[in-house]
């Protein structure tokens, strides 16, 4: 039986959230104000809640100090390419652990699983080697593939295709369809909510991808914008501003794939409070 609640205990709760939300913006509300700053209240040290000449201008002069146009290419390629791989491959293995039997399945995916925890630090230098020896490094496909699958997004797409009732899988191989059309045509169209998931957590975490990156890239032009952020750092002085500007639209990308994934999100959310 629900719990009434009082108008006292509807007011507190909206306080605390309207809270947390401004706690939650006010970074980002920041950042945007330090974007617009000149360089002279940057330099000032002194803090500023609005700039006295909103300095638009700070966005074209991101583009002119480095080529920032070049960097979102490459991350929007390298966060891109990666995506779809995930979302390719992951639910179909996934698949293959969820509803098919073989020899050796469970050992198989404790196999997979037990990649989560072998830390990539651990397997950086050795893909590093290898990737050098191929010619790879400053490469699309150096900073590409080894991230073409993942343990987690298999994980993740065996959990919520698991419970999928058996009863379709059966009518359609009555019907005479083999696997692969089964996955595509019944399984596949029901997984809308956790690929929405998958393909957000594999964008967003490979879109702010630093340290590979930085690791395997030399040139400038093959740099991320991750990457390229650290420019604006100098030894004695950073360009807050410009850093701002630019974190301002390393953010922009993830911010529209959240607002066109939110739908599914949700109903991601619900399905598993339903299940």
């Amino acid at each position: 039986m629900r719990e009434r609640l009082f108008p006292g205990d509807r007011v507190a709760a909206y306080v605390v959230l309207v809270l947390l939300g401004l706690v939650t913006v006010l970074p980002l509300l920041y950042m945007i104000v330090l974007a617009l700053q000149s360089d002279g209240e940057v330099q000032s040290g002194d803090p500023v809640l609005w700039p006295a000449d909103l300095q638009w201008g700070n966005f074209t002069r991101l583009f002119e100090a480095a080529p920032f146009g070049r960097f979102f290419v490459n991350s929007f390629v390298m966060a891109g390419a990666i995506t779809v791989s995930h979302l390719v491959f992951d639910p179909l293995v996934g698949y293959v652990f969820a509803k098919l039997d073989f020899p050796g399945k469970r050992i198989a995916f404790v196999a997979v699983l037990s990649t989560l925890m072998v830390p990539f630090f651990v397997r950086m230098l050795p893909i590093y080697s290898i990737f050098a020896s191929l010619g790879w490094i400053d490469s699309y496909q150096g900073l590409i593939v080894p991230f073409l699958m993942d343990a987690y997004g298999i994980f993740l797409m065996r959990q919520f295709i698991r419970p999928l009732p058996d009863e379709l899988i059966e009518a359609a191989r009555v019907d005479g369809a083999g696997e692969f059309r089964i996955y595509l045509r019944v399984i596949l169209p029901q997984c809308k909510p956790a690929l929405a998931v998958l393909g957000l957590f594999t964008f967003v975490f490979q879109w702010n991808e630093f340290l590979w990156p930085l690791i395997a890239t030399s040139r400038t032009e093959m740099r991320t914008l991750p990457i390229g952020l650290t420019l604006f750092n100098q030894e004695y002085f950073t360009q807050w501003n410009l850093t701002a500007a630019g974190a301002l639209i390393l953010f922009v990308p993830t911010a529209i794939f959240f607002v066109i994934t939110q739908k599914f999100l949700v109903e991601g959310i619900a399905l598993s409070g339903l299940k």
